[in-house]
């Protein structure tokens, strides 16, 4: 599973990374796009970091850090798309798997910490 969430991780940074190179060139275009990179990328990135984790603990925080990342993508996602900065429908795959990491790294951290109290 490690292996399959690092490749679809990396595959979504790269998508909002496509997504907001078609971006308007505007103020609110430009820091829309901003946001959603810093969080859309940063999913991937803390993922990777939290396979390092030295401790139980350490694993736990990092990963509640990606949780966090995938839901601020969430929210951004819906603010370009209901903002109408960019086309819904442009914005709905990404959406939707955002929507579904969250899902994965949410279930994940309740199950590490579950683990970790037995």
């Amino acid at each position: 599973m490690d292996k399959d969430l690092r490749q679809r991780t990396k595959a979504f940074a790269l998508e909002i990374i496509k997504l907001v190179s078609e971006f308007p060139k505007t103020t609110v275009g430009f820091e829309l796009g901003k946001q959603v990179v810093r969080y859309g990328t940063s999913i991937g990135a803390n993922y990777r970091s939290s396979q390092r984790g030295r401790t139980r603990a350490e694993f736990i925080s990092k990963l509640s850090i990606v949780q966090e990342e995938a839901d601020e993508t969430v929210f951004w996602l819906e603010l370009i798309s209901e903002s109408g900065t960019f086309p819904e429908e442009r914005i709905k795959p990404l959406h939707k798997e955002a929507c579904e990491l969250t899902a994965i790294f949410t279930t994940m951290v309740i199950n590490a910490k579950r683990n970790s109290k037995i």
